[in-house]
């Protein structure tokens, strides 16, 4: 059961020198907080559920590697929690070792799986069959190659102390661990970008903007040829655009494959007709929908609203059934 969360507190995927720490400084709403590093993405919603924070800052999708299924499957199998925000961090990575180091001296390399997905290409071309090991996350790795790391819960099992001696990591933590660096942008995507999220425990979204973006889950009721086309048409009939279909095991049955939830983006805001209309379509024909959030968009684009599809249609064809209902006295 949760408890009255802090009034102070910002929790965020830790330690300093992340990708994360920089949306915290960019978060809308949350310069009141003070922001406290965790050792995972679990640790930090859990302070939010357990009411140690009031909020939590974790990444969430990311433009090369898809949905951060950390923070997905923590939200699904966890007691719910809701999305208030969201932030767009560039992402850049650089190659950082010990001082007196070169590339030559390079044998193992410690980073975050996202970044050395990112980062492949340029790995293969400049180190060629060099292992890479993984940490927490890649202010971590540094940490871990600055000799400065004091937390045994971020280093991974296959890598042990001084086994490493180069990480991959974001600018900023050279700079943070003192680090020289050896090779800078090594990432494959130049335009590549980490949506980050805040989370608190369940409340009243922010009011509608217009750009605003809606976070959900829905779940089949039978496995059956057509289930989801039949989920995907209640926002197809209602003019709700879908930004992003993202599928998770469920993983609540004994054997086998399956079943699958599936996770979904929509343009629009909860308090617009045409989304709300297609949410309760949603409650009707699936087995669950578990809604994640109503939130202003990043980027603050406000999407085309198609004809038939305003709040003043909906308003008017709601009037007009009622009319049909129950006509004037004559």
């Amino acid at each position: 059961m949760s408890t009255a969360p802090s009034s102070t507190t910002l929790a965020y995927l830790g330690p300093e020198g992340t990708f994360t720490e920089a949306a915290t400084r960019a978060m809308p709403g949350v310069d009141h907080l003070t922001p406290v590093p965790h050792s995972s993405v679990a640790a930090a919603l859990a302070a939010v559920r357990g009411g140690a924070a009031s909020a939590a800052v974790v990444p969430f999708e990311n433009s090369v590697e898809g949905s951060v299924n950390a923070t997905l499957d923590d939200l699904l199998r966890g007691e719910r929690l809701q999305i208030m925000a969201e932030v767009l961090v560039p992402v850049e990575f650089s190659l950082m070792t010990s001082a007196g180091a070169s590339l030559a001296d390079v044998t193992r390399i410690i980073t975050h799986p996202v970044a050395e997905a990112q980062c492949r290409r340029w790995l293969a071309e400049h180190l060629p069959g060099v292992p890479v090991v993984m940490a927490s996350s890649t202010a971590a790795a540094a940490a871990i190659v600055a000799g400065v790391d004091d937390d045994p819960s971020t280093v991974p099992s296959t890598a042990e102390a001084g086994s490493v001696d180069a990480a991959i990591a974001a600018p900023v933590a050279a700079d943070h661990y003192g680090l020289p660096t050896l090779a800078t942008s090594i990432g494959e995507n130049a335009d590549a970008v980490t949506r980050f999220v805040l989370v608190t425990q369940p409340g009243r979204p922010a009011a509608p903007t217009g750009a605003d973006k809606t976070t959900f889950v829905t779940y089949l009721r039978a496995d059956r040829p057509g289930a989801l086309l039949e989920l995907l048409e209640q926002c197809a009939t209602r003019g709700v655009n879908l930004t992003r279909i993202h599928s998770r095991p469920v993983g609540d049955v004994g054997v086998g494959v399956g079943p699958y939830c599936f996770v979904l983006d929509a343009e629009g805001h909860i308090e617009d007709a045409r989304l709300g209309e297609a949410l309760m379509g949603l409650h009707r024909v699936s087995a669950q929908v578990t809604y994640f959030g109503s939130y202003p968009r990043a980027d603050g684009v406000i999407p085309p609203v198609n004809d038939g599809t305003s709040n003043d249609d909906f308003h008017e064809a709601a009037q007009w059934l009622t009319s049909l209902r129950r006509p004037p006295d004559h």
